[in-house]
């Protein structure tokens, strides 16, 4: 084995962290490519902790991405997502995190990728590769750099920081080109072990497939470590995310849709109520739709940003079981999870998703080299 340094730089996005790469720092070979990142996160760790890496244990923890030049005229970089999991040698390239979508542009900028003002506000209009949409990223901007300092609060991340707003354009039909895969606001999945379940399959900024929660004998708002803890319900829902695959035409059958971790998401939703979360409670009124989804087969401590548009896209299209729970019939969502809330916005006419919209933070936490065996 022989010591190898790449330039890195590592960013808190949203709830989630990743190693940052510009493109022209990696090996054009995509095989060399997946190897240094396989290397430079810990991963595989048979003890999924990841310790001899980057990596943090967790999908939210485990992530890459590179930005490079812009591969199409609207826009300012291209931006490809890599998802690793914590204990098997897997490099999915499948889907997006939308929380990693929030340090891109401040990472474009300070990058000198894009040309900025000193000061005031900037927009990064960001192709990402992976599902071939455009996110417009609209941030303040200090020095030539993301403002240091700023009132927004996030749940799940501790302290204040500057937004970062992302506008996800036209989001439907991500990744299989239609916003309804199947043309239904519901299916009905034949799932191994549980029989004839309901779903609503949603493919924006994501794919995703949700379902009741009583559908499964529970409330929607357990908390991420019972949820963990049960066998049952872990293999019902990655037994559901399958089939969801299948249906929604993302692989040809169950055991191509295993090896597809990434996508589709699964979540179980309910109306809002009074519910735990990580740190407090949380009041049905305060909140317009409860969630607990899945990512990568781990409960997620919050609600994944790419999850959460689709779920707002899915709320405003007539039928679907999101659109069935939640409270808010227009305008602004907040979304109920284990760690807080959320707040989203969708815009769907005549059957077509213009637009979804978020707000979360981003910080850079070191540059320099990251060092890797290989």
């Amino acid at each position: 084995m022989t010591l190898h340094r790449t330039r890195a730089v590592y960013m808190r996005g949203g709830t989630s962290r990743a190693l940052m790469f510009r493109e022209q720092d990696l090996p054009a070979d995509p095989a060399a490519r997946d190897a240094l990142f396989l290397a430079a996160m810990g991963v595989p760790d048979p003890s999924a902790r990841n310790l001899d890496g980057m990596g943090g244990g967790l999908s939210s923890l485990n992530k890459v991405c590179i930005v490079g030049p812009a591969s199409r005229a609207d826009a300012d970089v291209d931006y490809t997502f890599v998802q690793l999991t914590p204990d098997t040698p897997a490099v999915d390239y499948g889907g997006n995190c939308g929380n990693m979508s929030a340090a891109i542009g401040p990472f474009a900028v300070e990058e000198g990728l894009v040309p900025c003002p000193a000061d005031g506000e900037t927009a990064v209009r960001i192709h990402n590769t992976n599902t071939g949409k455009l996110i417009v990223a609209r941030f303040a901007v200090e020095h030539g750099a993301l403002a240091a300092d700023g009132n927004f609060t996030l749940d799940g991340v501790a302290g204040t920081a500057a937004p970062v707003k992302l506008e996800f354009l036209a989001p439907g039909g991500a990744k299989t080109g239609r916003l309804l895969p199947t043309g239904h606001a519901v299916d009905r999945l034949e799932v191994a072990g549980l029989g004839a379940i309901e779903a609503s399959l949603i493919d924006a900024a994501n794919p995703c497939a949700f379902v009741r929660a009583e559908a499964l004998g529970k409330t929607g708002t357990e908390l991420p470590h019972d949820l963990e803890q049960d066998d049952a319900f872990c293999a019902a829902m990655e037994a559901i995310r399958r089939a969801a695959s299948v249906a929604m035409g993302l692989t040809p059958d169950l055991v191509a849709a295993g090896a597809l971790a990434s996508i589709p998401k699964v979540a179980m939703v309910a109306p809002p109520q009074d519910a735990p979360t990580l740190s407090s409670t949380l009041a049905a009124t305060e909140h317009d739709i409860a969630v607990r989804m899945i990512s990568v087969g781990q409960p997620h401590r919050a609600v994944p940003i790419t999850g959460a548009i689709c779920l707002a896209v899915a709320a405003r299209v007539p039928g679907t079981i999101p659109a069935l729970a939640c409270a808010a019939a227009s305008g602004p969502i907040r979304v109920g999870h284990a760690s807080g809330t959320t707040q989203v916005d969708a815009g769907v006419e005549n059957g077509t998703a213009l637009y979804g919209a978020v707000y979360r933070s981003a910080r850079r936490l070191f540059e320099g080299n990251v060092v890797w065996r290989g």
